[in-house]
């Protein structure tokens, strides 16, 4: 059965995916029956191509996945390169997971709350250094160019860029490279770049592809920060797809290949930046500078990192705050008074959402972590290294679903549903998180599960243990850090997942997400701070029993509670 485990992830993930491209490109090109779609035709792309703005959306979509990762690549690189081995690389490595737990549009909303014009950053300068007795008539939030957009998602990128960076270090000698190098007479910040970060960098090239894809196509996080006229194209697509008019169906699917290949244009611009980077870093080492520019590395290697980790911490302190307000004029800092009366407005509205999105992202991270573990443990068994025959295209599909803008898919999925009679059920939409949710858990347990022990298993079984009793009975418990770590991981992405449960649920199941996110039009700080807040505290529970739980089992066996 172990055998069947690659498989059937390789099926799941690819199967939809190539399923809603195709059902997507039908009518695109004017053909869907049950709509009145009989022939094959241009008109879609005419009306799309017509439409007012879509040159500024597709350029805005394109500039937000470049420059997004760009930067946040960048700062990671300065990390790793300016503090490894310092106390602040401690903590930013512990602060990691909590910052990566933190939904897209949770920390859209803590950020849209700092930098807004009558937020928390004006009411603190104001009135002692700016002046300002009102809010100032600027543009800030939603501003036309995108910018805030973008901060947004460099906020949120920076720690999942950060992880993936940190699990693929394991596989370099980090230390004798940099050793060696400062042999050579290299300060340590530029021997880290000069023989670290040419190897790392292919290690980590899918995650920077995932970035690229998301940071092009994202819908919540454009809906809440991103400009309005017009939109970005992911965000146009949506309204396409939700209009009364069921024929704007058809201009919607041409909007969704047309996102495609921004993705894939986006993605091919960075080949070439990737190429361009190869030339003039190739020069830049042959060049032998030892010394010049160290200072500049540590400085923006510590200041760019905390300075994300403290807005995004911030931006949640303000989402708390805004929640207890009571009457806050500006420009005081804080509110003349605390209240809970918006939390018990809410409450009973909160109890069938934060239900649903808990038994959905719970069975989407068991059957994600099921899968992954039998995929694992077949690995083991059969003795294949990961970088040996099929296994490379498998692990490489694993970014599929990350990879390929999800309005691009999706909507082409709802339609293969919709043939087949399945109705919008939690069951469906359970499906649709667990094709995002599968490759995080996955590639968060990977690591861990193949540098374990082989020898462990060995004495268990010279003891008479069978496999499977050495996987239960070994493995696992020794594996439960990183397990639980997983499935914190796989909560995290599942409870943050808004257009599946949007698509898929046809808007009839409700998770904290969408509700959050239908109050991202109105104006009522108070109740979005309720709602983006208890979303952003469901996934910190789940790191917080992943942290706890080994500690409190293994309290005498420090080599097990997954402490650093």
């Amino acid at each position: 059965m172990l055998r069947l485990a690659p498989v059937v992830i390789v099926t799941l993930l690819v199967g939809p995916i190539l399923a809603g491209l195709a059902m997507a490109a039908l009518p695109a090109f004017g053909y869907l029956p049950a709509l009145g779609g009989e022939t094959v035709s241009l008109t879609p792309w005419r009306e799309l191509l017509a439409q007012p703005g879509l040159a500024r959306s597709v350029g805005i979509s394109l500039a937000s996945g470049l420059v997004t990762t760009a930067v946040s690549l960048a700062v990671v690189l300065l990390f790793l390169a300016g503090t490894s081995g310092s106390r602040l690389d401690h903590w930013i490595r512990r602060l990691v997971s909590p910052l990566l737990s933190i939904p897209h549009a949770a920390a859209a909303f803590g950020l849209a709350f700092l930098i807004a014009p009558s937020g928390l950053l004006a009411r603190l300068a104001s009135p002692s250094l700016t002046g300002w007795e009102r809010p100032p008539d600027a543009l800030i939030v939603q501003d036309p160019w995108g910018l805030s957009l973008m901060a947004g998602l460099i906020i949120k990128e920076i720690p999942f860029l950060l992880l993936m960076s940190l699990a693929a270090l394991h596989q370099l000698d980090v230390e004798r490279r940099v050793a060696m190098a400062r042999s050579l007479g290299y300060r340590p910040a530029i021997a880290w770049l000069k023989v670290v970060a040419p190897s790392l960098y292919p290690l980590i090239r899918l995650p920077v592809f995932a970035v690229i894809a998301f940071a092009s196509s994202v819908v919540d996080v454009a809906m809440i920060l991103g400009p309005t006229l017009p939109p970005t194209l992911a965000v146009s697509i949506l309204t396409w797809f939700n209009d009364p008019d069921l024929s704007r169906r058809f201009m919607a699917s041409a909007g969704a290949l047309l996102q495609l290949g921004v993705t894939l244009m986006a993605l091919l611009l960075w080949w070439g930046l990737e190429c361009l980077a190869r030339r003039l870093g190739r020069c830049w080492v042959e060049g032998g500078q030892r010394r010049r520019g160290e200072l500049a590395l540590h400085v923006a290697g510590k200041t760019l990192i905390l300075l994300a980790a403290i807005t995004a911490l911030v931006g949640i302190a303000g989402l708390a705050i805004n929640s207890l307000a009571g009457f806050w004029r500006f420009p005081d800092s804080l509110p003349a008074t605390f209240t809970l009366q918006h939390w018990q407005r809410a409450l009973p509205s909160l109890a069938g959402p934060v239900a649903a999105t808990l038994v959905i992202a719970t069975l989407a991270t068991l059957l994600a972590l099921g899968l992954a573990l039998a995929a694992l443990e077949n690995e083991q068994r059969s003795g294949r290294h990961p970088a040996q025959g099929r296994l490379v295209s498998a692990l490489t599909l694993l970014y599929l679903p990350l990879v390929v803008p999800q309005i691009a898919f999706l909507f082409g999925l709802v339609v293969v549903m919709e043939a087949v009679g399945t109705r919008p059920t939690l069951w469906l939409v359970t499906f649709g998180h667990l094709l995002f949710v599968l490759p995080y858990v996955f590639l968060s347990l990977s690591e861990a599960y193949r540098r374990f022990d082989p020898r462990w298993s060995r004495v268990a079984l010279t003891l008479g243990a069978t496999p499977n009793g050495a996987f239960w009975r070994v493995r696992l418990p020794m594996l439960l850090a990183p397990l639980l770590t997983a499935m914190a991981v796989g909560l995290a992405v599942s409870i943050g997942q808004y257009l599946p449960t949007l698509l898929l649920g046809a808007g009839r199941v409700s998770t904290v997400t969408t509700e959050a996110m239908a109050l991202a039009g109105g104006g009522n700080r108070r109740l979005i701070g309720v709602w983006a807040l208890v979303q952003a505290s469901l996934p910190l529970v789940g790191f917080i029993i992943a942290v706890g739980v080994p500690r409190l089992l293994w309290s005498n066996r420090r080599g097990m509670r997954g402490a650093p």
